[in-house]
């Protein structure tokens, strides 16, 4: 009897100890995903609250809520869904874009997702239905982005437009919207989609010279450079990330 008790007492504290871990592991990711949206007005790629940022615990989808300047969180905001998108956490309303994030989880290993309005990207959005190859580093997001076209934002049609612009690639363009890009960190994610805004920039610069046009690499070229950026960087995890060599 006396070991039957002591058997349940270890369970007991073997399972508040998990809980407890993946108590801090719920909250260092929500300050991981507060820092990263917080980066996306910095840095210019969002304007107020416009965009938003996911990042997967477990079966916990962490995500921004709608509506809330992002200098206005704190971990006390944290919100949480499951893969359904049933709330699980938090009480402030989940992004308005939770189809697009919950989409990506449900048909990628990704762990997390950002999605911004940058303006080079959404100018680019609204042009063509894939970013041209002005550059090598578009076989570091999976080869040519593509651009999905337009539905209603917060829709089950944007989230399946979404999916199929993201086929063996890791970010795309949304047209008349703006860019997603997803990573199995947070700081992937990030790197992917400040990337692509890059690269759509340099394409508007060339492409306003009058009388020019900006010379394209082939997809051959294209593919050797992926191929190369593979084995970029140094090794281990972290490695491979999408910094321009």
């Amino acid at each position: 009897m006396a070991e039957q008790r002591r058997d349940a007492r270890v369970g007991r504290d073997v399972g508040e100890g998990a809980r407890g871990a993946r108590t801090r592991e719920v909250a260092e990711a929500w300050g991981e995903l507060v820092a990263t949206a917080r980066r996306t007005v910095a840095d210019g790629l969002v304007v107020g609250t416009s965009g938003n940022v996911s990042v997967r615990v477990g079966d916990t989808v962490l995500v921004t809520p709608t509506g809330v300047p992002y200098d206005r969180l704190t971990p006390d905001d944290a919100v949480g869904v499951d893969l359904d998108g049933r709330q699980t956490l938090g009480v402030l309303r989940p992004t308005s874009e939770l189809p697009m994030h919950l989409a990506v989880y449900r048909a990628t290993e990704a762990r997390a997702v950002v999605h911004t309005h940058a303006a080079h990207a959404t100018a680019v959005s609204t042009l063509v239905t894939e970013l041209p190859l002005i550059h090598y580093m578009a076989g570091a997001l999976g080869g040519p982005v593509r651009v999905a076209p337009y539905a209603a934002y917060g829709t089950p049609e944007l989230a399946e437009n979404m999916l199929q612009a993201l086929t063996r690639r890791t970010a795309c363009l949304l047209q008349n919207h703006g860019t997603l890009a997803h990573g199995d960190s947070l700081d992937r994610a990030y790197d992917r989609t400040a990337q692509l805004e890059w690269m759509s920039r340099v394409w508007l610069l060339a492409s306003s010279v009058p009388g020019l046009s900006p010379a394209l690499l082939s997809r051959e070229q294209l593919e050797e450079a992926g191929e190369r950026l593979r084995g970029y960087g140094q090794p281990g995890p972290g490695a491979n990330g999408v910094s321009v060599p």
